[in-house]
């Protein structure tokens, strides 16, 4: 059997994956139900993939966040409590991950291994430079999306999908929380 892969990511309205404003890590956004509803999804077993530049963003915001900030919600510490891969060509163990590995190697081979070989689903928070690749070589069978209801046309960074292929995309579920902030979960197909 072979194991499902979802890329899972943080955007705005407009696209981007993070900012260099003061809008805070959730855009000032996050509210109870989908802080519970991050939490739920983060108790079920699974395999993070990161690409490096992803695992050192989380590792630094961790390292440099006081216990009890939002670096810290529930989910988050349940997502780094989980075993991870991290694809990396610059890596060296040991890691700053409870159960963190090092693959090097084409990502590609490395997730479709991975998939091969996991007895859990596999899941990606970020990583958009790794999950593009992945995506162009038909590996994600899910985009999960968290749209955040702001705009940073000024203050964005990371364009999530910026020199992606093309893709139709078939809603498989949508849901809103706190009235304001929907999750938008796609089966994407390379668009011929």
């Amino acid at each position: 059997m072979t194991a499902s892969y979802t890329f899972d990511v943080f955007s705005t309205l407009d696209g981007f994956g993070a900012h260099d404003g003061d809008w805070g890590g959730y855009w000032g956004k996050q509210g109870p139900e989908l802080l519970e509803h991050r939490a739920a999804i983060y108790r079920e077993p699974a395999r993070m993939v990161f690409g490096a530049n992803m695992y050192r963003t989380h590792s630094a915001i961790i390292a440099a966040s006081p216990p009890g900030s939002e670096s810290y919600d529930e989910w988050v510490t349940r997502m780094m409590n989980l075993p991870a891969t991290i694809v990396s060509s610059t890596l060296e163990a040991p890691l700053d991950w409870p159960d963190g590995s090092i693959a090097s190697g084409d990502a590609a081979e490395i997730v479709a291994r991975l998939k091969q070989e996991s007895d859990v689903p596999l899941r990606s928070h970020g990583s958009l430079s790794l999950n593009r690749a992945l995506l162009k070589a038909g590996l994600v069978d899910r985009i999960q999306v968290t749209l955040f209801p702001v705009i940073c046309g000024r203050t964005g960074i990371d364009p999530i999908f910026h020199g992606a292929a093309d893709f139709d995309l078939d809603l498989l579920e949508t849901r809103t929380f706190d009235g304001h902030t929907q999750e938008l979960i796609y089966r994407p197909s390379l668009h011929a």
